[in-house]
């Protein structure tokens, strides 16, 4: 099962991520609500997106673009990459059809190649393209997650090994994300089961929470994508951060806590206030498009 898989992966690393995490800058949150998260509770943790929640953009984008900088793959392969990226930055949700051909091509294009040696190129590639792109204001609530003693977990669709080393270089506990077979340390260009994607991704949580001994009632997540209500559900402290329009108002009818960081506008309902601090989505966008039409 994809929970099972993910969740097994992510205890793993675990240990080793406990052993690196960095130290983050302070961030200024004067209005944060001083019985949430709790601090000491070891029962209680947190699980937070990656694409548009905690980073703008697809984790697995900007991953392709370092790898076609790297020559793994031609041109024609970065504009499909940049033209799927362009939508999920304007339409704002995640397109099932999009992520079917992103995972495809990202499966094609590690085959053959070693574990290690991914993880590795990881490594440049986020300093490259990803950690300019972290939304300062969710790293600020995970900062309070982890100031208050919970653990904070990464859970998404992206393969297993680009949400590693993003959490290790935010200081967070570690990561769930789709795992892709390797036999020897060399990827096959399979999954193992399915990508952590909707309701697997509640598999995970749970799966995750059971052999950590964790109170999902507790626990608290964090997403954009209405595709992840089934994980916001989950625990007792859902948030919905820069959501899609069918969360918005999903999360206007259960009252759940709202922020979007998008606009910097105040949400209906605020929890953990966050730092300031608002980066620009446009920017990507334009030169994605601009790819395309270059190709036309």
């Amino acid at each position: 099962m994809a929970g099972e898989a993910s969740a097994e992966a992510a205890r793993k690393s675990t240990q080793e991520a406990l052993g690196s995490q960095e130290t983050l800058a302070a961030l200024d949150t004067p209005d944060r609500e001083p019985q949430f998260p709790v601090h000491g509770d070891a029962l209680a943790a947190a699980f937070f997106d990656l694409d548009n929640t905690v980073m703008q953009g697809a984790a697995l984008f900007h991953f392709g673009r370092g790898l076609y900088k790297r020559k793994f793959f031609e041109t024609r392969d970065l504009v499909r990459f940049a033209w799927q990226q362009a939508w999920f930055r304007l339409a704002g949700v995640e397109d099932p059809e999009h992520m079917q051909e992103a995972r495809d091509s990202a499966l094609s294009i590690v085959q053959g190649h070693r574990v290690s040696e991914l993880m590795s190129i990881g490594e440049e590639i986020y300093d490259e393209y990803m950690a300019e792109r972290i939304w300062p204001g969710t790293r600020a609530l995970a900062q309070a997650h982890l100031d208050a003693g919970q653990r904070v977990w990464l859970v998404t669709a992206a393969p297993v090994e680009i949400a590693q080393v993003i959490a290790r270089r935010l200081g967070l506990t570690g990561a769930l994300g789709t795992v892709a077979e390797s036999v020897d340390g060399v990827y096959t260009g399979k999954l193992v089961g399915e990508p952590l994607h909707g309701p697997a991704k509640a598999e995970a949580v749970r799966a995750l929470a059971a052999a950590e001994n964790l109170d999902l009632s507790r626990c608290a997540a964090y997403s954009d994508s209405h595709n992840d209500i089934p994980m916001l559900s989950l625990v007792g402290h859902p948030y919905a951060i820069n959501p899609d329009a069918k969360l918005r108002k999903h999360a206007h009818t259960l009252d759940w806590r709202l922020r979007d960081y998008r606009t910097g506008r105040k949400a209906a309902k605020v929890g953990i206030p966050a730092a300031a601090g608002v980066g620009a989505v446009a920017g990507g966008t334009a030169a994605a498009i601009a790819l395309h039409r270059r190709r036309r």
